[in-house]
């Protein structure tokens, strides 16, 4: 779908840009800390300038009503037509590949993590505006800073919107039925309660499916918490070794306690139409399912009912989750970089950037420091959990460098398939694992 901003009032197409840096006044009374006395990039927008953004479809509606308006404000404080076109998360990454591979189409595409790194070459670099916005805002979470900077240097290729995390969502009665509180944060305890919530037809569920977010999600962290990385530091792949056979095994105990029929086809969606309708009571997810179930009068008691914690860690020091996050290029074919960037650093903005956080209901988390303040996260304690997912210190292809070639084995869900083979009894732990080895080094060639 497209939506053409048109311009209402006009300041000039060659103005600076600098005047744009406060915005408006809308959230005057915000608790968010600005920094005082830190100098915009002096951008000047390119005469004649228009913009096209491709971007991905909102997952709750404020989104794109929010993002419309200030792209339109945008455009009543400087002239530029910016058209926004939304599209499905599963085209995104095809659409990229064809602006990047064709030189032509967008001039601004907000992608998703690691989509900055595969098209380096193809990019114009934003370390003016990231560093300004750094500075005004209390600096750079920690994925922020490792999406946006192209690897080993301080030179920012991408611009972090902000991340969204998937925490364990459980329903309340189902957990203390069976005994417990809260889920037990350890891996043993973890699939103990599981297969107590299985015998009492209340079953845990996880996409085991080529699913974006959430096949991803699942099987990174099954990795992590158990140590296991399909990478190391040096980007050599590691996907062969005790900690990966631990996860497997692991793995194959836990999957017998999920919903019946299995997760193996599961796709981004399945996890919340089947816990919205009262079969699966645990599963990993965005805040997403939350909120569709307390919006609606007929599933508001499953939300009244529904937590959210972290994951269990296993062996990991922090919660072992890549927030799936939104990462801002600017293409090297536009013809107008410099209004590019105004927007993107003028969309960064508080009086624009914190109003669209808030609408969002706590889906998308800040990049940012600043924001942990925002109203939202105090709007509803069940989401605080996802206030701080880009401080999380994971990455896909962790432990390595954000790559090409890192990029393509998430895209081609090499652990997802790896873990799934195990699950639906295709293959043992040992044969699905030098199988996925030896997938992994033919995309990283090492």
């Amino acid at each position: 779908m497209a939506n053409i901003i048109t311009r209402r009032s006009i300041l000039g197409a060659g103005a600076g840009v600098a005047a744009l840096a406060a915005g408006g006044g809308a959230y005057a009374q915000s608790r968010v800390q600005v920094a005082s006395g830190v100098s915009a990039p002096n951008l000047s927008i390119e005469s004649g300038a228009t913009l096209r953004m491709l971007r991905p479809v909102r997952f709750v509606a404020p989104d794109e009503e929010v993002f419309r308006a200030n792209c339109a404000r945008f455009t009543q404080q400087t002239g530029v037509q910016v058209r926004v076109d939304f599209v499905g998360w599963e085209d995104i990454n095809q659409q990229t590949a064809v602006t990047a591979n064709t030189g032509a189409g967008p001039d601004i595409i907000v992608g998703f993590g690691d989509a900055p790194h595969i098209y380096v070459d193809k990019l114009v670099e934003v370390s003016d505006i990231a560093e300004y916005i750094g500075r005004k805002y209390g600096g750079w979470m920690f994925v922020g800073n490792k999406l946006g900077k192209r690897h080993g240097t301080n030179n920012w290729i991408g611009l972090p919107f902000g991340g969204t995390a998937g925490p364990l969502v459980w329903r309340k009665s189902a957990v203390n039925a069976v005994g417990y509180q809260t889920p037990p944060s350890d891996l043993p305890g973890f699939l103990e309660m599981c297969k107590k919530l299985r015998q009492a037809n209340k079953p845990a569920g996880f996409a085991l499916g080529n699913a974006v977010g959430d096949g991803n999600g699942f099987a990174n962290w099954l990795m992590w918490s158990h140590g296991a990385s399909i990478t190391d530091e040096s980007g050599a792949v590691s996907v062969n070794s005790p900690q990966t056979l631990a996860a497997l095994n692991y793995l194959k105990e836990l999957y017998p306690t999920f919903v019946d029929g299995g997760t193996i086809s599961w796709g981004d969606i399945s996890n919340n139409q089947a816990y919205a309708a009262n079969t699966l009571f645990v599963t990993s997810n965005g805040v997403s399912l939350y909120f569709a179930l307390k919006n609606d009068p007929a599933t508001r008691a499953i939300a009244d009912d529904t937590e959210h914690s972290v994951m269990p860690l296993g062996v990991a020091n922090s919660w072992p989750s890549a927030p799936l996050t939104l990462n801002a290029m600017v293409f090297k074919h536009s013809r107008f970089p410099n209004a590019a960037k105004a927007l993107l650093m003028f969309l960064m903005e508080q009086p624009q950037y914190e109003p669209w956080l808030d609408a969002n209901l706590g889906y998308w988390a800040h990049p940012v420091n600043a924001y942990k303040d925002a109203a939202v996260w105090t709007s509803d304690p069940k989401i605080a959990i996802f206030r701080d997912s880009m401080n999380n210190q994971f990455w896909n292809g962790y432990k390595g460098p954000i790559t090409v070639a890192s990029g393509q084995a998430n895209a081609e869900y090499v652990l997802v398939q790896m873990f799934a083979a195990v699950a639906s009894g295709q293959s043992t732990p040992d044969a699905a694992m030098r199988e996925a080895d030896r997938r992994a080094r033919r995309i990283f060639r090492r």
